[in-house]
């Protein structure tokens, strides 16, 4: 068990739900049962074969789709039930929640070079 979120972040303990490999993922039958029922989802930049997938699985238009495309972070699409809002967010880097959050290997980098 990881505690607190400051020390399971200091611990590399941060839960996580994201995967960066969407074909491995829907591979099994389980696992897309549980995306297909899923009502909130985050996606963030997809590679070319995941977004076409995706594109197809969740019915994202193409304009959509520029918002998983070679994209920055903070930036992507959020599922709620039937609604697709496609977010830009510019979270201040410069704050201790920030650090706390990030899984940026160069922040965590620099982080660790600070302590």
């Amino acid at each position: 068990m990881c505690g607190d979120l400051e020390n399971a972040a200091k611990k590399g303990c941060v839960p996580s739900a994201l995967t960066q490999n969407v074909k491995d993922f829907l591979a099994s039958p389980e696992i897309e049962n549980i995306f297909e029922n899923s009502d909130f989802l985050v996606l963030l930049s997809q590679a070319q074969g995941d977004r076409q997938i995706l594109a197809k699985q969740l019915g994202i238009s193409p304009h959509q789709l520029s918002y998983v495309t070679h994209t920055n972070s903070g930036e992507g699409l959020l599922f709620f039930g039937n609604t697709t809002i496609p977010f830009v967010d510019r979270f201040p880097q410069n704050t201790e929640l920030y650090a706390i959050m990030t899984t940026r290997p160069e922040d965590k980098k620099q982080e660790m070079n600070r302590a």
